[in-house]
């Protein structure tokens, strides 16, 4: 997957999560969302491009162009909206960019202005709270999507507090994001469908209510399976995620953890778990 950081700033924190939580809504699979968001870090006044409140921002892409215009439209439409906000490129590093103030700029309609500062280009564009402010260009770079793990527990409620306790784990470490709903998905998909129109579709293998249907993987005792999916910047650092999230989830009536493994599919990075054990 191709990947790209924002940092997003703002007033205070209140104008930061509305930002923020539009920025991210919808994403996440890009089986069916146009890219797959989370946020990274949260970063305090003194950390900030700006001396204000802001979160570092991750988006997971197929493609730089897919994930160049499904940036922009979410910047444009979730963020440049969001009072007091301001974005910024969170890749410094690479070489490779794609343009972002440099089509928002248009929405100024012609009184927009450019200020070059540090050889880093950005843009002001006039909008009626003053001016929303935003880098020229953000830096890509190749990342890993689809890192998981997949608990089963007793019931829904041990399940439930087991899968906080792995996407907890997972936010205290920077190059990652858990995309899905609180970082949880529970209807995790296998690859392909009876239906030829879909790409995915349920994975049986680990319904509970499937049990006497199909080959099933839902160890005895087990009543409900989440899944904890990943996405990085690096194959390093989606490992480091398995790892942590694997032994915050681990605990009393959680039966087993595992993961999808898909046939090996979905691309050509395998993190095997008995290797991520100490």
């Amino acid at each position: 997957m191709r990947y790209s950081r924002l940092i997003v700033t703002a007033h205070d924190k209140h104008w930061l999560d509305a930002a923020v939580n539009e920025l991210c809504g919808y994403g996440s699979s890009v089986i069916a969302c146009d890219a797959e968001v989370g946020v990274e870090c949260w970063l305090d006044e003194s950390e900030s491009p700006d001396g204000r409140v802001g979160a570092s921002v991750l988006a997971f892409g197929f493609s730089v162009d897919g994930l160049a215009k499904a940036v922009t439209n979410r910047v444009g439409q979730c963020v440049m909206t969001c009072a007091s906000t301001a974005v910024f490129n969170g890749c410094l590093e690479s070489e490779e960019t794609f343009p972002l103030g440099k089509q928002l700029r248009y929405f100024g309609d012609g009184f927009q202005k450019s200020k070059l500062i540090n050889d880093r280009r950005y843009w002001r564009i006039p909008v009626m709270d003053g001016e929303f402010l935003c880098e020229e260009k953000l830096g890509t770079g190749k990342g890993v999507a689809g890192g998981n793990i997949i608990l089963q527990a007793v019931d829904q409620a041990t399940a439930l507090n087991s899968a906080r306790r792995g996407v907890e784990a997972v936010a205290l470490l920077s190059e990652v994001i858990a995309p899905f709903p609180g970082g949880v998905a529970r209807s995790g998909s296998k690859v392909g469908s009876r239906y030829k129109t879909l790409r995915a579709s349920t994975s049986d293998p680990y319904c509970p209510t499937l049990r006497s249907r199909v080959d099933s993987q839902v160890v005895e005792g087990a009543n409900c399976v989440l899944e904890i999916v990943l996405d990085g910047t690096t194959e390093e650092s989606v490992a480091a995620a398995m790892k942590a999230s694997i032994y915050a989830a681990a605990g009393e009536g959680v039966l087993a953890i595992g993961a999808g493994n898909y046939g090996g599919k979905l691309g050509k990075f395998h993190y095997h778990l008995k290797d991520l054990i100490d």
